[in-house]
């Protein structure tokens, strides 16, 4: 790999996802060992020449010479592009880069409900980006669709329960979005959205536990009772990773029992229909 030296990435140590992919750079000699740096360490001086809200929301390069930013898609470009100008030049193509940059901003503007952290004390400096009702909606809408299409074939695979139905699956989707909304509706409309946010991505996260035993499914005949025994392991998982979620962003814990209160209540409805 080519290094890019004399630059250095803003990131938000919070972010697992960012952890990942700005050391993985540095592991691959993308980057020097200098190579990223924590937003929350950010000098006075830097402010000088570093749109600090601007790289709230999308990762900052710096070139620590010449005092240059890119931002966002761009400065992953930057990065990739010195060890695949091919890859930077496709990048950089109007139409291409125009999708990068709306696919960059669905994750980013979304990254703290895809994987959330702590609550830190307002005096602490914090890489917490710009709350985007837009983009929050289109993440909510996503999660759905995603969660829909893969629960209406796990439910293919279960003869026991009534005929899978992708719009039940929708409507169960949506139900668990309205049920919860019943005990949110004190919340400002800001802290709403980000429980709902972390609400379908709980649902994603159990889809892609199901994932693995659809794709076997394909090549070999599983046993029913060993995806039943898959499908109530993930459902495990899914309460422990909701309830996670609820201590770190400091919400009632009883959320957590009525996600569960709704989820036997649509069985019930399933095995009665």
């Amino acid at each position: 790999m080519k290094t890019l030296n004399n630059h250095t990435l803003l990131y938000d140590e919070d972010c697992p996802l960012c952890n990942i992919y700005t050391s993985g750079f540095i592991k691959v000699k993308m980057l020097d060992e200098n190579g990223r740096k924590s937003y929350a360490s950010i000098i006075k001086e830097e402010q000088n020449y570093i749109d600090f809200n601007r790289a709230k929301n999308e990762i900052a390069l710096v070139d620590t010479q010449n005092k240059k930013v890119f931002y966002g898609i761009d400065s992953l470009l930057k990065v990739i592009g010195t060890s695949f100008p091919w890859i930077e030049k496709i990048g950089n193509w109007k139409p291409i880069n125009y999708g990068l940059k709306k696919v960059y901003k669905f994750i980013s503007y979304n990254r703290k409900v895809i994987a959330p952290s702590v609550i830190k004390n307002k005096n602490t400096t914090e890489c917490v980006p710009d709350f985007n009702v837009k983009y929050r909606m289109f993440y909510i809408l996503f999660a759905n669709f995603f969660t829909a299409i893969i629960l209406f074939q796990y439910a293919k695979m279960i003869t026991l329960l009534p005929k899978a139905n992708f719009g039940r699956e929708i409507l169960l989707a949506i139900g668990q979005i309205g049920f919860q909304y019943l005990f949110i509706q004190k919340l400002d409309k800001q802290k709403q959205l980000n429980y709902i946010g972390n609400l379908v991505t709980v649902s994603v996260m159990g889809s892609l536990v199901l994932l693995p035993i659809l794709l076997l499914n394909q090549f070999v005949i599983i046993n029913e009772y060993l995806i039943l025994g898959w499908f109530g392991l993930t459902v495990s998982i899914m309460i422990l990773e909701h309830f996670r979620r609820i201590k770190l962003l400091e919400l009632p814990k009883y959320l957590t029992m009525t996600w569960v209160l709704y989820r036997i209540i649509a069985l019930l409805i399933i095995l009665n229909s």
